[in-house]
């Protein structure tokens, strides 16, 4: 299986024997607290096992923070995550903020983030753990090989295009959201997903509406005009309501899909039913700026608040467990730690347990251990330890028997 998503010219981590990252904790809303503290557990094992050290700063987002401050976010928590080395996120939302005519709602804060930090890139890595096939809903066959990354454009398109209202018009209300787009806004997340295939298996699909839409006949336009520095990757262009269709029927045909921010939003849940669950996807969403140690960068599950299911510990942590994963890589320089948890979450499926959504889509099998989200999170910790064991274990091996050769 190829790495869901490798830094571009990563930079080392410290030789210092015990570098301590500063990291922003956000537990946010409903399941984020839960779930966040389960991905910490992990993290805190890794630091100690591969000779690292955290400083954690938690601030208030989302709800909580309307609740707290009657904004979703403070000026100073944003500048808190700017100056962070990055951001381990938990869920935002909150159902008693639902109005759509509220003046303050918790999702505004992460369309802030992102556009304040200048993550103009999200990356979702999906792939299917083997023994989780039987957990998906689509078709055990079609599943062999699923392993791709979706970059979406992030800080762009219709989620920021101005204007965007609801108004009176002469016949009554109507409504006007913009899609916009900049030349440069798709350049560069273009050339991220060129970078990123040639690291995998150097295949890109780019995804676009360009028969209906303005918008996408530049993105496509550009893409070709990206594609000669890359000869090594061979691209093909597909309609949005296509790829979603070929998503379901045939998805191990796709390595890295790079859409804008509207379809890479609908796309990347959808494909996410391939794992089985949304509890089993991270994400990692990027900006261009380095930090001592790699790219800024927030890192967060792929799914949201859960409020029904909130301070039951029965949400899965393994979302975030990974996107933990992804921080080490991306923006901490720390490769090794990151495929060890990546490692442990395998093996702690393999010997058996399961939260409670993995179980729903099968029903209880025999060898498995239904369990809370702290408990998983044990799991992938012991898993986590006894790996960082074996190694040592096999490295103790192989010098006493290169010593006995000599």
């Amino acid at each position: 299986m190829t790495t869901p998503g490798q830094p571009l010219d990563p930079t080392p981590a410290s030789a210092d024997p015990v570098a301590t990252y500063r990291l922003v904790v956000v537990p946010g809303d409903g399941i984020g607290p839960e779930v966040i503290a389960g991905g910490r557990r992990v993290l805190e094992t890794a630091g100690r096992l591969f000779g690292f050290a955290f400083e954690w700063q938690k601030v208030l987002i989302g709800g909580v923070a309307i609740d707290a401050y009657g904004v979703p976010m403070r000026d100073e928590d944003l500048a808190a995550c700017a100056a962070a080395d990055a951001v381990y996120f938990g869920a935002i939302g909150d159902p008693k903020y639902d109005d759509p005519t509220a003046r303050v709602r918790p999702e505004q804060a992460l369309l802030a983030l992102r556009k304040g930090l200048g993550l103009y890139a999200n990356l979702r890595p999906v792939t299917v753990q083997p023994v989780l096939r039987g957990s998906s809903p689509v078709r055990e066959s079609l599943l062999e090989g699923v392993d791709m990354l979706i970059v979406r454009e992030l800080t762009g398109g219709l989620y920021f295009g101005k204007p965007s209202e609801q108004r009176q018009g002469p016949s009554g209300r109507e409504v006007v959201d913009t899609l916009f787009y900049t030349e440069g806004e798709i350049r560069r997340v273009v050339k991220l997903a060129f970078e990123l295939a040639r690291g995998r298996r150097k295949k890109l699909t780019s995804v676009d509406k360009a028969n209906v839409l303005s918008s996408s006949r530049l993105w496509r336009t550009i893409v070709e005009e990206v594609k000669p520095e890359y000869p090594d990757v061979a691209v093909e262009h597909r309609l949005v309501d296509a790829c979603a269709m070929t998503l379901i029927q045939r998805p191990a045909v796709f390595d890295v899909i790079v859409t804008e921010n509207l379809f890479g939003d609908i796309l990347s849940d959808e494909a996410s039913v391939l794992a089985g669950s949304l509890g089993m996807l991270p994400s990692a969403s990027i900006c261009e700026r380095r930090t001592a140690y790699g790219l800024h960068g927030l890192y967060e599950p792929i799914h949201g608040s859960a409020p029904d299911i909130a301070g039951k510990d029965v949400a899965n942590p393994i979302a975030t467990i990974l996107s933990g994963a992804m921080m080490l890589r991306w923006s901490l320089g720390q490769a090794a730690a990151a495929e060890a948890i990546e490692a442990a979450v395998g093996a702690a499926l393999a010997g058996g347990y399961r939260t409670p959504d993995l179980v729903a889509a099968t029903g209880e099998q025999p060898g498995q251990r239904k369990v809370g989200t702290q408990a998983m999170a044990d799991a992938v910790i012991a898993a986590l330890e006894a790996g960082a064991a074996g190694s040592a274990a096999a490295a103790i091996t192989s010098a006493g028997a290169k010593a006995a050769a000599r």
